[in-house]
């Protein structure tokens, strides 16, 4: 079931008609990963990609770069359709960035500095350019400039996949997509990253996507939900309101954040709590209204 709810005057970055990705193509494998997406993704959102292994979710942000051509449908990017023409795939490619999980693992440069310039040198940018979004970026991902000097290789492991975020915020994407860029790393450093992904789209604006198995970076995060699953989109719409339909995702195989677990079995014990709580402190609020004798709304 699709909730894709645009208003009709925002303008999609991303937009996607009858989307449709086959692997195996007549074998006994045929299976379709991506089945039918409609989907229409507002500029300027932060949006999180949820489903379970296998539900289409990294099928279809391989699409949104042209990484993976559709079977069938269209793909079109701030507008464009992405494989009408393709002397200009190269152009809409760097509108979609694409941060890949433990994209450390891609650094190869000598320096910070040379891996952070390496995606704007293949642009043609001029030197001046480049090193002013070098320097920028490092300054979002909260990197000195004494690092910039540095081999990645002789830095800690939350610093070198900065680095590596830094390298694609650097090409100045019209959509930054980031698959699971909090994974491996500790608490500590898995607020870290997520602090500065939720300040770089404060500063930039820009479009950001954030793929994750957690519930609870996703509550904290973003402000739109996209749902997977079979290959189907099940639902793009509020956080509250993809998180109030917890029996629906558990269905699914996904779980919800713990607090709005919580909150669902207060509200199966009579407590008149709404069924949209996500985060602690959406929660305390409403508990301190709950003490101040207001009810919840439904």
């Amino acid at each position: 079931m699709s909730l894709a709810n645009c208003e009709e005057n925002s303008m999609a970055i991303i937009r996607t008609e009858d989307l449709r990705y086959v692997y195996g193509v007549g074998t006994p494998f045929e299976t379709a990963a991506v089945d039918g997406v409609d989907l229409e993704i507002e500029e300027g959102e932060m949006v999180g990609v949820i489903g379970h292994t296998g539900s289409g979710k990294s099928t279809l942000i391989q699409h949104f770069n042209g990484l993976l051509r559709p079977t069938s449908g269209k793909i079109f990017i701030d507008g464009e359709e992405l494989w009408k023409d393709k002397s200009r795939l190269r152009d809409i490619r760097f509108k979609v960035g694409l941060v890949f999980q433990y994209p450390e693992y891609q650094l190869f440069e000598e320096t910070c500095y040379k891996d952070i310039a390496f995606g704007p040198k293949n642009m043609g940018l001029d030197e001046e350019e480049i090193n002013r979004r070098v320097l920028e970026t490092a300054r979002l991902v909260g990197l000195d400039k004494s690092v910039l000097q540095k081999s990645p290789f002789e830095l800690s492991g939350g610093q070198q996949r900065r680095v590596a975020i830094a390298g694609v915020m650097a090409m100045d994407p019209r959509v930054l997509i980031l698959d699971e860029p909090a994974s491996g790393l500790d608490p500590k450093g898995r607020d870290r990253i997520l602090g500065l992904i939720r300040e770089y789209h404060r500063e930039k604006k820009n479009t950001v996507l954030l793929i994750s198995h957690s519930m609870e970076d996703v509550a904290k995060n973003v402000s739109k939900i996209l749902v997977m699953n079979k290959g189907k989109l099940f639902c793009y719409d509020d956080t509250a309101k993809v998180f109030g339909r917890g029996e629906e995702l558990e269905a699914i195989g996904l779980s919800v954040p713990q607090i709005t677990r919580v909150f669902n079995r207060l509200r199966a014990a009579g407590v008149p709590v709404g069924s949209d709580v996500y985060t602690v402190r959406y929660a305390a609020d409403a508990i301190l209204r709950l003490l101040d004798g207001g009810k919840e709304e439904e």
